[in-house]
C-alpha cells in the first residue's frame, strides 16, 4: 500500500517527506499545473475560430474558462499520472489558502483519480503539524475554489478588455489589471500632488541650554503669546500659511533681530509637565505588515520579502506566509513566553498571554500570523541560517516573541522655559521599564520619527530654575511635498483601502515596475509618463475601475462569494455583460478616446506637450521652423520636470548641443547634452566619419550647468587606467557606471572585482594606491547602506592571520572575525578597544553559539593562512604591522611554492593568485 502525496514545490516536498513514512511518496506539481491561455499558442484548435477564445472565457457560456495545461507542465502532469498508477491514495497537501485549494482541485480535474482522496492542510511544516494533519483530512472546499476561480477569471475580463484598448490609443505592450491600475494611480496622485505642491519658509530660534552640566535643546514656540509658525501651518497649494490660522510667520530677518534681542536675557523655566505613557507590542506579522518592516528595514521589495519567507516556511523555519490574520495558537504563545522567560526574565512577560484578534472581515488566507515553526521557538542563532534568511527569520522571531512582552512604560516630559517674550519648548523621554523594546522596535515610515527605544534624557529641572544658553542659532525651514510612496506605505495604503489581498501585493508591485509603469529609486516608488498617460486615460473614461471604494466593494463580494453569502455568476454577469457592463463601456469609449490626446501628459506651467511615443516619453514643441520632438531623459519623472529642462531639451535639438570650449589635445568641440539617460558630455560631432564620438555621462547629482571644460576633458578620460595590481599584474580602473562610480579590479577572463566610490574619493581624482586599499576591504553586504570601511583596524587573528576590525553597525559598533559579529559593551569606547579585548569579546560570542558553523570558520581561516602568501601580502595594503606578521606565517609553508610559482610565466602568476584569492574568499 502506497500513498501518493501532492505538494507545489520540489523544496517543500524535500521538508515533508522526512516526517512520513516510507510507503508515502511526496512529488511537486510546481505551482499551477493549469490556467487560462497566456498566448493564442496555447488555445485548442478546437475553439480558436469563436470569438471568445483570446479572452479564454466563454462570455456567452454563464463565463465557463478555458483551462489549458501549457507546454512547460506537460511532463510533470504525466509525471503526477505515472506516480499515481502505483498509489492506492492520494493526499493534496497543497497551501491552506485560496491559491492552494485551487490548485487541489486542478490536480483532482486533471489526474481523475480512481483511489479515495484526501485534502491536507497545516500552516507549518513540522513533524507534529504534519503528523496532525495527516489525521485531520477533509474534501476540497469548492465554495473556496469557486471563489478562486472568481477571482481569476474577473481578472483576466478586466485585463483582457482593458490591455487591447491601451494599445490602440497609448503605446503597445501596456497592461490594466483590476488591483494594478488602482495601485498605479495612488503613485500617480501622489505626484500630482508633489507637482502642485508649492513650497513655504519659515525661520525659528534653536537653543543649547544647560543645567547641572547637563545640556538639552530648546526649540522657539511663541513669541509674545502667539505661536511660531512651522510646517503644519502652510498650505501644500499655495506655500502661504493657512487661512484663518492665528500664527506668527517669521523672515530670517525678523528671526535674526529676535535672537540679538534675547542673547544675553536670562532664562526662566516657566511649566514643567509629565506625562506617563504605556506602549504596547505589535500583533505578530501578517503578509502585509511582513512586507512593510521588511522594506523598512532589511530594504528589501515585496516580493523579495515573499520569496525568502516562502523558503523559509518551505524549510521548516516559519509558518504559512500568507495570511492576514494576527492570531496566535496556545501552542505559539507558550512558545513564545517560554523564549521571554529564558531570556529575558519574568519581570518582560506580560502578566497574562495576550490574544491578538483580526478586525477585517477578509481575513481568512490562514488561520495564524507568521511566525517560527514548531512547539519551541529556535532562536536565530540556532537554526544555522546566514545572510538574509537569517535576517528575516531574526525580524519573525522578535516580532513574534515581543507580542508576549510587558509592556513599555515611559515619562514624556515637556519643559516650557521664557526668555523675555519668547517662549520655549523642550521635550524629553525618559523610559522608566523597556518591557517589549528589549527585543524589538517597529520600523516607521517616517525617516524623522525617533525611535521608540530612544531616550531623551532632560536634567533635573523645577519651576523658577535658571539654566544657562550655551548657544543660540537661528534656523530656516522650508516645507516638504508629500513623500512619495515606498513599497511599504504603498502595501500600507492598500490594505488599509482594502484594496487587493495582501498575498498578491508583492506580484502587483513587481508588475508595476517591470510594466514601466513606475522606477523605483532610493526605495521610492516614482510613477513614469506612461503611469501619467494610462491613469488619465482610465480616470476619464472608466473612473469606477480605478476608485478604490469600487475595488474595495468588489472585493468584499468576492470574500462573501468564498463563504457562500453571494453567487459568483450573477455577480460576474453584471459586471461583464450588460447595458452598463465593462464589454460595453470598452465598445462605447473607444470610438471616443482619441489616441493623440490619450498620448499626451498635461503638466502645469509646461507649455510644451509631452507625449507617449514608442520609445519613451518625448516634448512636442511648435516652433518658426515647424513640429520640433526631443526625447526626455528616462530617469527625468513627472514631477521634476520644468520649465527650463523643456527649453533646454528643445533648444538642443534646434541650435544644436552646448558648447563648452576645445578639448586642449585634439581641438575637437567638448558639447553639454542631454540624452534619454541623462546629461553627457560629447567629445565631437557625429558624422559620417565619427558616427559614435566619445562620450561621458556626469556623475549623479551633477547639474549640466556646472559642468566646466576641465571637468568635462576629465570625464572624458574614464574609464581611467591607475595602474597595474602588484599581486595579479592585472589592470586596475576607475570609472563611472550605472550605479555611480567604481574602481574595478579586471582579471579578464578570471573576474573581476569591484568597488564602488563613495565621497570623498573622486572617480576623476582616485589614486592606485586608494584603489587598491578599497579593493583590500571586504564587500559591503547586499543592500547594506553601511560600507565595508572599518572604524578600526586591531590586527590580524593569532590563528586565521586575517584582520579583526571595528565597524560601524545598525546597533553600534562591533568588532568582526569571519562569520563572528560581536557588539561592544555601550560604555566601551572604540578609540581605546584593543585586539586582545576582541579576542575575547569573539571567544565569548563563539562559546554561546554565535555565528556561522564557527568550527569550520576557524579550519577555512587556518587553510586560507596556510596556503595563501598572495592573500597574505593583500592585507600589507590595509596594514603594515599585520602584514608582517601575516606573511611570517604563511611564508613557512608556502616559500617553495612561491619560488616554484616565480620561475613561471606572468600568465601563470596571476592564475595563482587568483587562486589563492579565492582561497581566501571561502575562509
Amino acid at each position: 500500500m502506497s500513498t501518493l502525496v501532492i505538494v507545489e514545490s520540489p523544496t517543500k516536498a524535500r521538508t515533508i517527506r522526512n516526517f512520513l513514512p516510507s510507503t508515502y511518496r511526496v512529488e511537486a506539481s510546481m505551482g499551477h499545473v493549469r490556467d487560462l491561455p497566456s498566448s493564442a499558442e496555447e488555445i485548442p484548435e478546437a475553439v480558436k475560430g469563436e470569438k471568445w477564445a483570446q479572452l479564454g472565457v466563454n462570455v456567452e457560456a454563464d463565463f465557463e474558462p478555458l483551462y489549458v495545461i501549457p507546454k512547460d507542465k506537460k511532463k510533470i502532469v504525466k509525471e503526477l499520472k505515472d506516480a499515481l498508477k502505483d498509489a492506492t491514495e492520494l493526499i493534496l497537501a497543497t497551501d491552506e489558502d485560496r491559491e492552494g485549494e485551487s490548485i487541489s482541485w486542478h490536480l483532482l480535474q486533471i489526474l481523475k483519480p480512481k483511489v479515495p482522496i484526501k485534502r491536507m492542510v497545516f500552516h507549518e511544516i513540522t513533524r507534529e503539524a504534519i503528523r496532525d494533519a495527516l489525521t485531520h483530512c477533509r474534501d476540497i472546499d469548492n465554495r473556496v475554489v469557486q471563489a478562486q476561480e472568481t477571482r481569476r477569471i474577473l481578472d483576466r475580463l478586466v485585463g483582457y478588455t482593458l490591455s487591447p484598448l491601451l494599445w490602440k490609443k497609448i503605446a503597445w505592450g501596456l497592461s490594466a489589471g483590476r488591483v494594478q491600475s488602482v495601485a498605479v494611480r495612488l503613485l500617480v496622485r501622489r505626484e500630482r500632488e508633489r507637482r502642485a505642491f508649492r513650497q513655504g519658509s519659515y525661520w525659528d530660534l534653536k537653543a543649547l541650554l544647560e543645567k547641572g552640566k547637563i545640556s538639552f535643546d530648546a526649540k522657539l514656540v511663541t513669541v509674545g503669546n502667539v505661536k511660531v509658525a512651522n510646517g503644519s501651518d502652510f498650505d501644500e497649494n499655495t506655500g502661504q500659511i493657512i487661512a484663518g490660522r492665528r500664527v506668527l510667520l517669521l523672515n530670517e530677518e525678523q528671526a535674526r533681530a529676535l535672537l540679538s534681542r534675547i542673547q544675553n536675557k536670562p532664562w526662566t523655566v516657566g511649566n514643567i509637565e509629565e506625562r506617563p505613557v504605556t506602549r504596547k507590542p505589535s500583533p505578530p506579522f501578517t503578509t502585509s505588515t511582513l512586507q512593510q518592516e521588511a522594506n523598512r528595514k532589511l530594504r528589501l521589495g515585496a516580493r523579495e520579502t515573499m520569496r525568502i519567507a516562502q523558503s523559509l516556511y518551505e524549510r521548516g523555519f516559519i509558518t504559512y506566509m500568507r495570511t492576514d490574520s494576527v492570531h496566535l495558537s496556545e501552542q505559539a504563545i507558550a512558545a513564545a513566553r517560554s523564549c521571554v522567560q529564558e531570556l529575558y526574565g519574568s519581570e518582560y512577560l506580560s502578566p497574562q498571554p495576550r490574544k491578538y484578534t483580526t478586525k477585517s472581515k477578509g481575513a481568512q488566507e490562514a488561520h495564524e500570523a507568521i511566525r517560527p515553526a514548531g512547539s519551541t521557538f529556535r532562536t536565530p542563532q540556532q537554526t544555522g541560517l546566514d545572510g538574509i534568511d537569517f535576517r528575516l527569520y531574526d525580524l519573525i522571531w522578535k516580532r513574534t516573541v515581543a507580542s508576549q512582552m510587558a509592556d513599555s512604560r515611559q515619562t514624556h516630559v515637556t519643559v516650557q522655559t521664557q526668555v523675555e517674550d519668547a517662549g520655549f519648548r523642550s521635550s524629553g523621554k525618559r523610559i522608566d521599564f523597556p518591557g517589549f523594546l528589549r527585543a524589538y522596535v517597529e520600523g516607521s515610515d517616517d525617516p524623522n520619527a525617533a525611535l521608540e527605544d530612544q531616550e531623551v534624557i532632560l536634567p533635573a529641572l523645577k519651576v523658577g530654575d535658571k539654566p544657562n544658553c550655551k548657544d543660540l542659532e537661528a534656523v530656516g525651514h522650508e516645507t516638504q511635498p508629500p513623500a512619495r510612496y515606498t513599497e511599504a506605505s504603498l502595501v500600507k495604503m492598500l490594505e488599509s483601502e482594502g484594496v487587493g489581498r495582501p498575498s498578491t501585493y508583492a506580484s502587483i508591485i513587481g508588475t508595476i515596475v517591470d510594466r514601466g509603469y513606475a522606477k523605483l529609486i532610493a526605495n521610492a516608488l516614482i510613477p513614469t509618463f506612461t503611469a501619467f498617460a494610462v491613469t488619465t486615460l482610465l480616470e476619464t473614461h472608466f473612473p469606477d475601475l480605478v476608485d478604490t471604494g469600487f475595488t474595495s466593494r468588489m472585493e468584499q463580494t468576492l470574500d462573501e462569494i468564498a463563504t457562500g453569502e453571494a453567487k459568483w455568476l450573477p455577480y460576474l454577469q453584471k459586471f461583464y455583460t450588460g447595458e452598463t457592463g465593462l464589454a460595453t463601456q470598452v465598445k462605447e469609449q473607444e470610438s471616443q478616446i482619441d489616441a493623440k490626446v490619450a498620448r499626451t501628459v498635461v503638466l502645469e506651467n509646461i507649455t510644451a506637450k509631452v507625449c507617449i511615443g514608442k520609445f519613451g516619453a518625448y516634448l512636442e514643441s511648435e516652433s518658426e521652423e515647424g513640429l520640433v520632438k526631443a526625447s526626455i531623459p528616462q530617469d527625468l519623472t513627472p514631477a521634476d520636470l520644468d520649465p527650463e529642462q523643456v527649453e533646454f531639451l528643445l533648444k538642443q535639438k534646434t541650435e544644436g548641443p552646448e558648447k563648452l570650449g576645445l578639448h586642449p589635445e585634439t581641438g575637437e568641440p567638448i558639447y553639454v547634452l542631454i540624452g534619454s539617460y541623462g546629461p553627457y558630455v560629447q567629445l565631437g560631432e557625429v558624422s559620417e566619419t565619427n558616427k559614435k564620438p566619445k562620450r561621458a555621462s556626469l556623475p549623479k547629482g551633477t547639474d549640466k550647468d556646472s559642468v566646466t571644460l576641465d571637468m568635462a576633458v576629465s570625464l572624458l578620460t574614464l574609464p581611467r587606467l591607475l595602474g597595474t595590481h602588484p599581486e595579479t599584474g592585472a589592470k586596475v580602473q576607475a570609472n563611472l557606471g550605472m550605479y555611480g562610480p567604481y574602481v574595478v579590479h579586471d582579471q579578464g577572463k578570471v573576474g573581476k572585482d569591484y568597488r564602488s566610490i563613495k565621497p570623498p574619493d573622486d572617480v576623476l581624482t582616485i589614486t592606485l594606491d586608494r584603489a587598491l586599499e578599497m579593493l583590500a576591504q571586504p564587500k559591503a553586504a547586499r543592500g547594506s547602506s553601511k560600507t565595508a570601511t572599518p572604524l578600526k583596524e586591531l590586527g590580524a587573528h593569532p590563528e586565521s592571520g586575517e584582520l579583526i576590525n571595528v565597524y560601524d553597525g545598525r546597533y553600534g559598533p562591533y568588532v568582526k572575525h569571519g562569520d563572528i559579529n560581536a557588539s561592544l559593551a555601550k560604555d566601551e569606547s572604540v578609540e581605546n578597544f584593543t585586539l586582545q579585548k576582541a579576542l575575547d569579546l569573539l571567544a565569548a560570542k563563539e562559546a554561546a553559539g554565535g555565528g556561522k558553523s564557527s568550527s569550520k570558520s576557524k579550519k577555512s581561516t587556518k587553510t586560507a593562512a596556510a596556503k595563501s602568501e598572495t592573500a597574505t601580502k593583500k592585507t600589507t595594503t590595509a596594514k603594515k604591522t599585520t602584514a608582517a606578521k601575516s606573511e611570517t606565517a604563511a611564508k613557512k609553508t608556502t616559500a617553495k611554492k612561491t619560488e616554484t610559482a616565480a620561475k613561471k610565466t606572468t600568465a601563470k602568476k596571476t592564475a595563482t593568485a587568483t587562486t589563492a584569492k579565492k582561497t581566501t574568499k571561502s575562509s
